[in-house]
């Protein structure tokens, strides 16, 4: 198989830092092996959080 652990992180040393971390945040839900409507709302309050955050660092 040519799709090694190795050439993924190569892969990701030239993505963009958003995609970075959707890809971290993606392996710690999954590993944590959650109930997937519990990791959908948990991650609904957490984008809720960010964007208050981001409005209220625009002001």
């Amino acid at each position: 198989m040519t799709n090694s652990k190795n050439e993924q992180n190569t892969g990701l040393e030239t993505a963009p830092e958003e995609i970075k971390l959707a890809v971290d945040l993606i392996q710690l839900l999954e590993e944590n092996e959650l109930e997937l409507e519990t990791t959908i709302q948990a991650l609904e309050i957490v984008l809720a959080d960010f964007k208050n955050k981001r409005t209220i660092q625009n002001k």
